[in-house]
């Protein structure tokens, strides 16, 4: 893939509209290239029987896919500033497309580990998507339009697992991955086909570009504050997810993770909830779509604090905390993609790392916070997470 590191040619610059069909093809393509990271989850005890290991060994597999994913989104999403979109994206579905064929076809858990990571690394096609849809859309509908397609990652993320279980319990594990190896190539083809080309901005080596993501964040103090406030949202965010599971199993509820996955569902409406927040964005601006949101998010924790044990009020919290966690992140996304349009798919990194650090010290401090304090110390917890994120995005000058 050498030719992909060589300095860009001239390409032409892309157009400043979006067609509805070209913006759900991006929400499609978000949705059904994330959801390869998580297609492996409900099948861990069926590739644990296969290659006869233990479950725990097996869930390897699930952080072997996000480490790759995270690589990814560090190492190859800045190359979206200095390659043509297109064309980057259309070699990582290649390479997924090849290592989900691979994972199909592993002969030992060793290969189909290492194919696992390389399929993480290839998923990170969504954040160079989001980017791009900035860039293409008119500045009115920015928000709009990013929302959409982030309703389809939102989706994609929900509605993987369920697929993914549905076909490996009827077809086979192995089954899974040839599908989806068969849903990359036919998406690359779609995108070659539908998705304008780009001119890409930056001129210099690529340590030069990785080295510029340190500048980045040095001289934008709004890029360090969203990348604070969307880290202690997703904190927030993982406090509950990862906590919900042991509440629903409790003397409270006694329910067991069938009804866990209901709440999944549930979690839905976050994603009918993206495009409304990009909306808002765009006509009352984003720091005021942040701040509603992360109220919003406080009055969620407010209710799951004060359900007592009550189904309904736990519903009603799930529904306000997807809602207002996905609202704030489309609203914050939006600000940064508006602070350097030139250098978006780096700002994105810079974002999304926060993000997800931000989720892995949440789904820590909240298994910590239920052990010790229970369902009144989770709901401590992400009150307070929330509110650092209230305060951080109410100090900071943008």
């Amino acid at each position: 893939m050498p030719e992909l590191l060589a300095e860009p040619t001239p390409t032409l610059v892309a157009p400043r509209r979006l067609d509805n069909a070209l913006v759900w093809l991006m929400a499609l393509t978000c949705g059904l290239v994330v959801a390869n990271i998580y297609y492996n989850q409900p099948l861990l005890a069926a590739i644990g029987h296969t290659f006869g290991i233990s479950d725990s060994r097996a869930s390897l597999l699930a952080t072997a896919t996000q480490v790759g994913y995270t690589l990814g989104m560090v190492l190859v999403v800045p190359l979206g500033d200095m390659l043509e979109r297109k064309r980057l994206m259309l070699w990582m579905l290649g390479g997924a497309a090849i290592c989900l064929a691979a994972a199909a076809l592993a002969p030992t858990f060793l290969l189909l580990t290492v194919a696992s990571v390389l399929i993480g690394i290839c998923s990170a096609v969504p954040q160079l998507l989001l980017p791009m849809a900035a860039h293409l859309a008119p500045e009115a509908d920015r928000g709009r339009i990013v929302g959409r397609v982030m309703s389809g990652l939102l989706v994609g993320i929900l509605l993987s697992r369920t697929v993914s279980g549905f076909v490996g319990a009827h077809l086979g594990w192995r089954m899974v991955f040839e599908g989806a190896a068969g849903l990359m190539v036919a998406l690359a083809a779609l995108l070659a086909w539908r998705l304008p080309r780009d001119q890409p901005n930056f001129q210099g080596t690529y340590a030069s570009l990785m080295q510029s993501l340190l500048t980045l964040t040095r001289e934008l103090p709004a890029l360090r504050r969203s990348a604070l406030v969307g880290a202690s949202v997703f904190a927030a965010f993982s406090v509950f997810w990862t906590t919900l599971v042991f509440y629903l199993a409790s003397p409270a509820y006694h329910y067991g993770s069938a009804v866990a996955g209901f709440f999944g569902l549930i979690g839905a409406l976050g994603a009918l909830a993206a495009p409304m927040a990009g909306r808002l964005a765009d006509t009352r601006g984003p720091r005021y779509a942040i701040t509603a949101s992360l109220v919003l998010a406080l009055v969620a924790y407010l209710v799951l604090g004060l359900s007592g044990g009550y189904l309904i009020g736990l519903v009603l919290g799930v529904i306000l905390l997807d809602v207002g966690v996905q609202s704030a992140h489309i609203s914050n996304q939006t600000l940064v993609f508006s602070l350097r349009p030139e250098a978006r798919s780096r700002l994105n990194t810079v974002y999304m790392t926060g993000y997800f650090t931000g989720g892995s010290i949440g789904s820590v401090i909240g298994g910590v916070a239920w052990m010790h304090f229970g369902w009144p110390g989770v709901c401590a917890v992400g009150s307070v997470f929330v509110a650092i994120a209230l305060a951080l995005h109410r100090s900071y000058g943008r």
